[in-house]
């Protein structure tokens, strides 16, 4: 009897561990959620969904980066139209040939973090930012967030550009960006993304944590009909 509950515990735990592992591995990225809210609201408002491009999104991350952390610049200052192709891109590695204009921007920012819906009320709080998001302009959208030295303040960029989907902002070789190895997180690379002052390729604090507990209760049914 002890011998056949210890195959059938032996059996039962690559099961647990794999159910943990998919679990771990769930996509979970706030400026990917911020994309999502993006295109629902157009959609509502009978505009057009936007193309989630990873090397706009990956831009939206280093024009965060040009404010240096001053938040009480987002509403007075925009970095240079320059900073794209002599900054922005080769930081993600964008091809500059494969810029697309950009069609329209909302940058936010405050001192505590915010979760995508409520940022998306922040970027999103006037007629502007409305004629923004609605704009029919527009065929391209990246977003991002990322926190300053490790906290806030916290920015949450929406850049919108009207390039040929799979043609504008090509990344070298077709891979993740580099930026994507930075703190912080953009859009449409479908990679997890921990958190606004965490590099954007991780397992989610959630994820790892039902990894781990996962694993030890397989370990521990596995030794208690082994008794």
């Amino acid at each position: 009897m002890a011998m056949a509950m210890s195959l059938l515990a032996a059996l039962l735990l690559p099961a647990l561990l794999l159910s943990a592992a998919s679990a771990a591995d769930s996509k979970n990225n706030p400026a990917d959620e911020l994309v999502a809210l993006v295109n629902s609201n157009r959609t509502a408002s009978k505009a057009s969904s936007l193309s989630d491009n990873q090397g706009l999104g990956c831009i939206a991350l280093q024009y965060i980066k040009a404010y240096e952390g001053q938040c009480d610049q987002v509403s007075d200052k925009k970095p240079m139209d320059s900073s794209f192709t002599d900054t922005f891109a080769p930081n993600c590695g964008v091809q500059a040939t494969t810029l697309s204009k950009i069609t329209g921007r909302l940058v936010g920012c405050q001192s505590k973090y915010a979760a995508p819906s409520e940022a998306f009320g922040i970027l999103v709080n006037n007629a502007k930012g409305l004629q923004v998001l609605h704009s029919k302009n527009h065929t391209e959208v990246g977003a991002a967030v990322s926190g300053t030295d490790g906290g806030g303040p916290y920015f949450w960029c929406v850049l919108f550009s009207d390039g040929k989907p799979a043609a504008s902002f090509k990344v070298d070789g077709g891979e993740v960006p580099k930026a994507a190895y930075h703190p912080g997180c953009f859009s449409g690379n479908n990679d997890d993304c921990m958190g606004a002052t965490n590099a954007a390729v991780a397992l989610t604090g959630a994820g790892a944590s039902r990894l781990v507990v996962a694993a030890v209760l397989a370990v521990a049914f596995a030794f208690a009909f082994a008794l």
